[in-house]
């Protein structure tokens, strides 16, 4: 459903349905009706449709918008632009924060790792987040030699961890640096 609705749909239907009124007002000899409407019509549908065939999807939103507002306010700023920037639709590329991956060496041209879901986190520490990522033709190994570098890339004073739930996934868990360390694997998260 939530592709029915993307902006590229929305114009393909609008240049479509002006299109359709004009080729039956055509056939009805309505000119001053037809005229407008197939001259309008057809350059819209041809726009929106160029533009779903480069659309991008937005990334799953695990966390609900509303949830954690305040922690989101109180946390890096940067990380509140990455929610909206994943979270909204794309045209034109090839996966969602393509610059950054390319800016880490963790692109690949022909296949590149795919954003598939964003997850807000509460942490003991302050706000994170986890980005859960199909790998594409990166490799794991590429992705944990970069490991000491991503948590600093996103925001100023966060670290992150990798976790490869299963074959071909990997999340990315971008957590404030912890002021008072808890031992590993407990993050407490809630």
């Amino acid at each position: 459903m939530k592709d029915l609705f993307s902006p590229a749909s929305l114009i393909t239907m609008a240049g479509g349905a002006l299109a359709v009124i004009g080729a039956v007002a055509y056939t009805n000899g309505n000119a001053n009706l037809s005229l407008p409407t197939i001259f309008y019509g057809i350059p819209i549908l041809l726009g929106g449709l160029a533009l779903k065939s480069s659309e991008l999807p937005p990334a799953k939103r695990v966390t609900p918008a509303g949830l954690l507002r305040q922690a989101r306010q109180q946390g890096a700023p940067e990380l509140g632009k990455l929610v909206w920037d994943v979270t909204r639709w794309r045209y034109g590329q090839k996966a969602h924060l393509e610059t950054s991956l390319e800016a880490l060496k963790l692109w690949d041209k022909d296949n590149p790792p795919q954003l598939l879901e964003i997850e807000e986190l509460e942490t003991a520490a302050g706000y994170g987040m986890r980005l859960r990522f199909e790998l594409g033709a990166v490799p794991l190994d590429r992705w944990q030699e970069c490991q000491e570098r991503l948590g600093r890339f996103f925001a100023k004073g966060l670290h992150a961890e990798l976790k490869s739930p299963q074959a071909g996934e990997l999340d990315l868990i971008l957590l404030p640096v912890d002021k008072d360390p808890q031992p590993a694997g407990q993050h407490g998260v809630s």
